[in-house]
């Protein structure tokens, strides 16, 4: 079975990479290149693949996942401007692939399990352009 929880969080960001000129970013990320950055109502949706527990009838506690997911990714991201305020965008472009990325990154240790694995971790970043992301 796969379970899937969602969690929101607004935060700012620029996407251009330091190594390259304004004008190589402005290129590549146009807008989204502006050195006051922009903002997203960011929504991420966590799939965890298992079988429900022959105790429990559950895949995966969701008082607990709802408490991980608050713990690594919206208290830390949450009106935050990522290239300031959260690693690694201090120094990895914050595109919505490289921010997916990072959740799974910091998901898949607290989630996975001998009977249950972090499947998909699915990021909006407007409600018509999402990324998923199936492993780090």
């Amino acid at each position: 079975m796969i379970l899937t929880r969602r969690a929101e969080f607004s935060a700012s960001h620029v996407c251009a990479n330091p190594a390259l000129s304004h004008a190589e970013n402005q290129a590549i990320y146009g807008v989204a290149a502006n050195a006051n950055g922009h903002g997203h109502n960011y929504v991420v949706e966590v799939s965890i693949e298992g079988e429900p527990d022959g105790i429990t009838g559950m895949v995966f506690d969701l008082r607990e996942l709802k408490e991980i997911l608050n713990r690594e990714v919206v208290e830390p991201m949450d009106h935050r401007f990522l290239n300031r305020e959260v690693r690694p965008f201090d120094r990895v472009v914050p595109t919505t692939e490289n921010v997916a990325r990072e959740i799974w990154r910091r998901l898949a240790p607290a989630i996975d399990r001998p009977n249950v694995r972090l499947k998909n971790v699915r990021l909006y970043e407007t409600p018509d352009l999402y990324v998923d992301c199936e492993g780090a």
